[in-house]
Order: C-alpha cells, then sequence, then structure tokens
C-alpha cells in the first residue's frame, strides 16, 4: 500500500524543477525587484520583459496542459470563488515595499543564499517566522478577521475565462481567448523588442515559465490520485494546500523552518513545496560554485540590517496574506487567470515603485 503511494517521485520532481530554476535564476539575474529598479531607476525594460515573458509563457503553457486535460486548473487554490480584493491589495502592497527593503524578493532570497549571501540568510529566517506568525499565529486572527472578511464572491470562480462566459461567451472561447489574448500578448510584447534577444533574457523568461508548468504537471498530474486508497477521496501528493501547487516562495519558507524545528515529530514530512525551497538553493550554488562567483557577503551598516529585517517581515507578512510573491501569485498565480493574482501583481509592482522613488527622494534629499 505505502509503495503505491509514495511521495518520493514528486518530491524529486520538485526538487529538480526547482534546481534549474535556482541555477536559471542565478546565471540570468533574474530578479523582479530588479525589473521595477531598472525601469525607475535607469528606464531599462530589459529584466521586466524578461518577467512579462515568464507571465506570458507560463500562461500559454498551463493553458495547454488545462485544455489537454493533463490537470485542472480549476483545482489550484488560486481560481477560488472568493475574490478577497483587501488582502490582495493589503499584502500585495506590503512585499512590495518589504522587497526593495530585503533587497529582493523570495525566491531571490533562496537565489542568493545559494551564491553566499549572509544577508539573505537573515531574511530567510524572518520572512519564514513572520510567515509562519500570518498563516497560524497572532498575525492570522487580524488576517482572518480583518482582511478576508473583504470579499466578493464569484459563483463560477473569479479567474478572466470565467469572468468572460459570465458575460456571455461560450466557455471554450472564453478560456481560448483569455489563454491565447493574455499570454500570447505578453510573450509578443516581450519578443517583439529585438534587442530583448540575448541568451540570458531569453533564457530567463522561457526557462522560468517553462519551469512553472513543469511544477504545474509534476504536482497537478504525476502527484494527482483521483482516489486515495487510504482516504478514498481526490488528493495531490505531498502538498501542504492538499490542492495542485506549483512554483511560490513565501509559505515554503515558512513550512522548511516547521519541518527542521519539529524534525523529531514523525508526522511532520518533507512536501513538494519545502523540497522546492531546497532545490533553488541547492540549483544557485551549483552554478555559483560552477562559474566560481560564490561570494560571502554580509550587512554593510545598523541601517542595512534594519532594512532586511523590517523587509524580511512585510514579505512574510504580505506574501501570506496575498496568498504569494512576486513567482507564486506573479507567475504560477497568473498563469491560472485568476484575478486576484493580477491584483497582486500590480499591487507589488505599484508599491515597490513608490518605495524605490521614496527612497531616491531620500538621497537627494541628503545629498
Amino acid at each position: 500500500m505505502e509503495a503505491s503511494i509514495s511521495t518520493t517521485p514528486v518530491l524529486w520532481l520538485a526538487f529538480a524543477v526547482a534546481f534549474a530554476f535556482g541555477a536559471i535564476g542565478q546565471k540570468t539575474h533574474f530578479c523582479t525587484m530588479g525589473a521595477v529598479s531598472d525601469i525607475v531607476n535607469m528606464e531599462d525594460w530589459g529584466r521586466m520583459r524578461m518577467w512579462l515573458l515568464a507571465i506570458g509563457v507560463a500562461i500559454l503553457g498551463a493553458g495547454a496542459l488545462h485544455a489537454a486535460g493533463l490537470i485542472d486548473l480549476g483545482k489550484s487554490f488560486y481560481r477560488t470563488p472568493a475574490f478577497t480584493w483587501l488582502s490582495y491589495l493589503v499584502g500585495g502592497g506590503c512585499f512590495g515595499v518589504g522587497m526593495v527593503l530585503a533587497s529582493g524578493c523570495g525566491s531571490k532570497t533562496l537565489i542568493r543564499i545559494g551564491g553566499g549571501n549572509l544577508k539573505s540568510v537573515v531574511v530567510f529566517l524572518m520572512l519564514g517566522v513572520v510567515a509562519y506568525m500570518t498563516m497560524r499565529g497572532v498575525f492570522g486572527v487580524f488576517r482572518i478577521n480583518v482582511l478576508e472578511k473583504a470579499v466578493i464572491t464569484f459563483p463560477g470562480g473569479q479567474d478572466v475565462p470565467a469572468l468572460l462566459t459570465a458575460a456571455g461567451l461560450d466557455p471554450k472561447t472564453a478560456f481560448l481567448l483569455a489563454t491565447l489574448g493574455i499570454g500570447g500578448g505578453l510573450t509578443a510584447f516581450c519578443l517583439f523588442k529585438r534587442d530583448f534577444w540575448t541568451f540570458d533574457n531569453l533564457l530567463g523568461g522561457l526557462g522560468t515559465g517553462l519551469l512553472v508548468v513543469a511544477a504545474w504537471y509534476v504536482s497537478g498530474h504525476i502527484g494527482y490520485l483521483a482516489e486515495h486508497p487510504e482516504t478514498l477521496e481526490e488528493a495531490f501528493l505531498a502538498t501542504n494546500s492538499g490542492r495542485m501547487e506549483s512554483l511560490t516562495f513565501v509559505a515554503p519558507q515558512a513550512y522548511t523552518l516547521e519541518l527542521l524545528m519539529l524534525w523529531s515529530d514523525s508526522s511532520r514530512k518533507l512536501t513538494f513545496a519545502i523540497a522546492t525551497v531546497l532545490g533553488v538553493i541547492a540549483g544557485s550554488c551549483a552554478w555559483s560554485l560552477l562559474t566560481r562567483s560564490f561570494r560571502w557577503e554580509g550587512f554593510a551598516s545598523v541601517e542595512d540590517t534594519a532594512n532586511h529585517l523590517i523587509g524580511a517581515a512585510l514579505m512574510g507578512f504580505g506574501g501570506v496574506v496575498a496568498m504569494g510573491c512576486t513567482v507564486g501569485q506573479g507567475i504560477t498565480g497568473f498563469s491560472t487567470l485568476a484575478l486576484g493574482s493580477i491584483v497582486t501583481f500590480l499591487a507589488i509592482v505599484g508599491a515597490a515603485t513608490a518605495t524605490l522613488k521614496f527612497q531616491y527622494w531620500r538621497l537627494m534629499r541628503e545629498a
């Protein structure tokens, strides 16, 4: 019985996908905070196009898997009838501010740990603790009793195809129109600029998007059981949520800390999310060592330390409240065409832009 429901293949595949994600991130400098910073400070859209290309490819790939019947995007926790708009705005805003203060988002934190950045180790610890407090601790009470009370319910679902169907379109037409329109549009926008066609840009955008799709396939197809032999219910193996998952990097950091702290508790198991956290660090470290770019780095000052601690706390809180980060909502959630993911993406970018401009104003004032 145990052999028939082994989670080992799913965990190793999740680790492999994340390993590639970490290596690609380290090689191409894929960074969502850097993408916003480049536009604000230098009007350079290179890394933003890389991020948008990843989103477009993820939408097209996830849509293809869904259309082929290999996965069901409706079984992800992004496509829910409940549109908790205040959570998306507040969580996305906090995360956007936090990633600027902490010099990168959740995924970048893991990539930097693999490259020898000790500041990111501190960010990882603070982010994980605050994320856990927001899921199950003191901040969780505020999240549930205040933020999640602001909700709009869409009976057919909050994803764009469902909204188009509610407006009168045929479901298949709505799905095709939304997937090709948004996914194809973003992909075309990025590839239209010929000077964007560098190896690193294409690898970062196409590679990251395809890895999100691969993670959907691992969790939603390979790890899917129509009827679990023990519970006789539908199940997705090794997921913390009990639903289909892909790449996201806030709650998984909290789950990783929980496992490490409660290792002797036999009820705690290695999960899909934890395997991806370990995979990103390992992939980034492998590439850093291979290219001899591994460097130890610490805090420059007390202010630098404070900024990273505050930023990590904001990301831990915001990432859980918004149900994802720049990858979790900004690419993975976006690939399901969930309205909440799109709103969170915009909130993150808006808040990060405002924070970067404030930092620039402050710097000019001091000068």
